[in-house]
């Protein structure tokens, strides 16, 4: 647990507001092993060995999600390529990834935050914000190892995640969420740390610029080529000076943040997705040569499985985009905004196969400038519920046929098998009504005489 420059009691004074920012400790390795280890007993912890969960084992392509400690001593990051990290270490363990066994325990996780307090935000598949305000006269009496509130109560969670879930969690404690947050990134694994404002001197503008949360590696660079290394250097510089650097938004951001400035909304809720993609690693490198004969399987398969999870979710999007990566390791995109919102695989093919085409093979495509692609990815974002989509006539009537095409397969009720006459009749009569339905439906919010029915 990280030391305070001040006394606990005064943290207990100080602040009515106390919120923990709670995180799994390697979560997607951590949670492999612990599966691994329940349907293999006696086999190897791997996260006492160099390991990692990543892009397609066999193959050895894609990029490192999650590694151990001791792989974290060869130098190994997260988001590196897998054929880059078994370069530093050739004995890397590597394991594919498990979103089912993920997403069972990242449900016993929330589990548990929810028996300490009723208000917990979700923020990703492996960290939570807990709101413990008010909940002082609920726990200042139960110590634990002899801390007082709300050492004890992290305390508490801390233990019971470990012991009854097989892996550990970091907890950050302050009086906000970026505090919370910051702390909660300090050493690992199994720890609690505070970072109060009393503590921010001492405990967070010591670190490198690049450490302070929502300051990525760009604008830590950029920092550092004006002399701004510290978070504590940029806490204490002009304020004019950052937003002149990293413009009005950035600048405003950095600086409040270095300060401590932060949200005290938990609110209480798992933030909806913001967008729904998946992209896949080439076996072989798409070229000018072989895109025509290659690129509709890969775009069809990246289409098929994010149309698969927008029907899940039951969710719409509007803005289709592809990106590619050249051998360079270098990233490119391009999007397009729909007239309509779609969630359909067809329709995300269509848009896809656009976007790639221009991408590739337009007058400065990148096969243009002789690149080649090694990984492709399709993806859809500025999602809706689908309540705004402009259904045509088209889309009505094959709404209404599906219904029908139902009917047809029904056995008993209405529907007779063995009598033919009978059952057009029925469909029709339901087809006729459908449309009346329909038309009715049109007029009403259109005005009248919108949709005429014909003579037939």
């Amino acid at each position: 647990m990280g030391n305070s420059n001040f006394s606990e009691d005064q943290i207990k004074d100080l602040y009515d507001t106390i919120i923990f920012h709670v995180d799994v400790n390697s979560a997607f390795l951590s949670w492999s092993a612990v599966k691994k280890l329940k349907d293999e007993p006696g086999s190897v912890d791997l996260r006492t060995i160099p390991s990692a969960v990543g892009g397609d084992v066999k193959s050895r392509h894609g990029i490192i999600t999650a590694k151990s400690i001791p792989a974290k001593k060869y130098g190994i990051v997260t988001g590196e390529p897998v054929v880059k990290a078994l370069q530093k270490c050739p004995k890397l363990v590597m394991v594919p990834g498990d979103f089912a066994t993920y997403r069972e325990y990242s449900h016993a996780f929330i589990d548990i935050l929810k028996k300490y307090s009723p208000t917990i935000q979700q923020v990703s598949i492996d960290e939570a914000y807990v709101d413990m305000s008010g909940t002082r006269s609920v726990y200042q009496d139960s110590e634990t190892d002899g801390l007082p509130f709300p050492l004890n109560v992290a305390m508490l969670i801390k233990n019971e995640v470990r012991d009854t879930l097989g892996f550990t969690v970091n907890i950050g404690i302050s009086c906000n969420k970026l505090l919370a947050k910051m702390a909660s990134d300090f050493k690992k694994p199994d720890m609690i740390h505070t970072l109060f404002p009393e503590q921010i001197e001492s405990k967070m503008w010591p670190l490198p610029i690049g450490d302070l949360y929502g300051c990525g590696k760009q604008t830590a660079a950029r920092l550092n080529s004006i002399g701004i290394k510290t978070i504590g250097d940029a806490a204490n510089c002009d304020v004019t000076m950052l937003l002149a650097i990293l413009g009005e938004n950035a600048g405003s951001y950095i600086y409040t943040s270095a300060n401590g400035i932060g949200s005290t909304n938990v609110s209480g809720y798992y933030e909806d997705a913001k967008s729904y993609s998946n992209e896949t690693t080439l076996k072989t490198d798409l070229t000018a040569d072989n895109y025509d004969s290659d690129i509709d399987s890969v775009l069809k398969w990246l289409s098929e499985s994010v149309s698969n999870r927008l029907k899940k979710d039951n969710v719409y999007g509007k803005t289709v985009t592809v990106s590619v990566k050249t051998g360079n390791f270098k990233r490119h995109s391009a999007q397009m905004q729909l007239d309509n919102s779609i969630n359909d695989q067809a329709s995300l093919y269509n848009a896809a196969r656009k976007l790639s085409d221009k991408l590739l093979l337009g007058d400065d495509g990148l096969f243009v400038r002789g690149e080649s692609v090694r990984l492709v990815g399709v993806g859809v974002s500025k999602l809706d519920d689908g309540s705004y989509r402009q259904l045509s006539l088209f889309d009505q009537l094959e709404m209404n046929n599906s219904s029908f095409s139902e009917l047809d397969h029904a056995e008993g009720n209405n529907v007779i098998s063995n009598a033919d006459d009978h059952k057009m009749n029925v469909i029709n009569e339901e087809k006729e009504k459908a449309l009346s339905q329909m038309a009715m439906s049109l007029n009403n919010k259109y005005g009248k005489g919108t949709i005429k029915k014909g003579l037939t």
